[in-house]
């Protein structure tokens, strides 16, 4: 699922490229499908090591073309650089966040979004842990037949802040357990997820325009508070409420509080406006069908939506 795809693009001049500086006749940068749907997605997943398809477009004459990837904690590179061929990159072998960058004779295009990250394998979780961070089992450890994350972010406290998308960052989906002194954190996060989001805040936004000094409209894009992002199966067990095979392990589920009218409050109005949007992408976009929970019990300080991309259509209310 975390499988990256995209084209890549490349367009010969008329005449035989000049020898000439990479940045004078040669611009790098990502293809309109690198953002997912919404075009707010700002990473791409693979596994260590795995060939994967970067939605990189090329102008200008693609020969002797290498890249290589650099970490965006410390930018050093991930290795040495390879030979650009085809849509099809090598991801580097150790977890982490990376950005490609693209060079020809010592010039060098990093392309600074999206960010490709590198998970850990979910069979490195040897009985429940990982590294130190206590995950817990999941279904599919004792039934092979059932899903599981195919891995997991590593997370430093310095990648808190990396956005993951336009609105959303990467601290935003950790899990709220007791292990708050543990580092480095891991989560399991779906691409379709971080769409899915971006696509209803897009909805909700189109709901109230605002005008720029030229004249043009653009989108009110509503302040969001995820409540809930990854759950560890250790951590779900200890949530009250929580059924036992619940998507937030998984990473493809969000407890979103979003002041959709933007009055400054979180009221049952603003999660009917929410559902509303919800409604609208999953018809839009079918792929992105999942689960809706309206959660307005007075045990609740803030109303909020359970959101989440598991590719069957589920309501409910709490």
């Amino acid at each position: 699922m975390f499988a990256a795809v995209g084209v890549i693009a490349f367009y010969h001049p008329a005449q035989p490229a000049p020898v000439a500086p990479f940045a004078s006749f040669m611009r790098a940068g990502p293809s309109v499908n690198a953002f997912g749907k919404s075009r707010e997605v700002r990473l791409r997943f693979a596994l260590p090591s795995s060939q994967l398809e970067f939605p990189l477009q090329l102008r200008g004459d693609p020969s002797s073309l290498t890249y290589e990837w650099m970490s965006t904690r410390d930018s050093v590179s991930a290795g040495p650089p390879l030979p650009v061929s085809g849509s099809t990159f090598i991801a580097p072998p150790k977890p982490g966040f990376y950005r490609l960058v693209v060079s020809r004779t010592g010039s060098r295009q990093v392309i600074e979004q999206p960010t490709l990250a590198v998970l850990v394998p979910f069979e490195e979780k040897k009985r429940g842990v990982l590294n130190g961070y206590k995950i817990g089992q999941y279904i599919a450890d004792k039934s092979g037949q059932h899903d599981h994350p195919d891995g997991f972010l590593e997370v430093s406290s310095k990648d808190v802040d990396l956005m993951v998308s336009t609105h959303l960052r990467l601290g935003d989906f950790l899990t709220h357990d007791r292990q708050a002194e543990v580092w480095p954190k891991y989560v399991a996060l779906n691409p379709r997820l971080l769409d899915k989001l971006e696509l209803v805040l897009t909805k909700i936004g189109n709901r109230a325009r605002f005008s720029q000094a030229d004249g043009s409209q653009e989108a009110a894009i509503p302040n969001v508070d995820v409540h809930s992002g990854f759950r560890t199966p250790d951590h779900n067990a200890q949530t009250r409420g929580a059924v036992r095979d619940s998507r937030h392990q998984y990473g493809d589920a969000a407890d979103v509080a979003i002041d959709a009218n933007g009055d400054g409050r979180v009221t049952l109005t603003d999660e009917l406006i929410v559902v509303r949007a919800v409604d609208q992408v999953e018809n839009e976009h079918p792929e992105l069908v999942g689960g809706l929970g309206l959660y307005t019990s007075r045990r609740f300080t803030t109303p909020y939506v359970h959101i989440d991309a598991r590719g069957v259509r589920s309501r409910w209310k709490g």
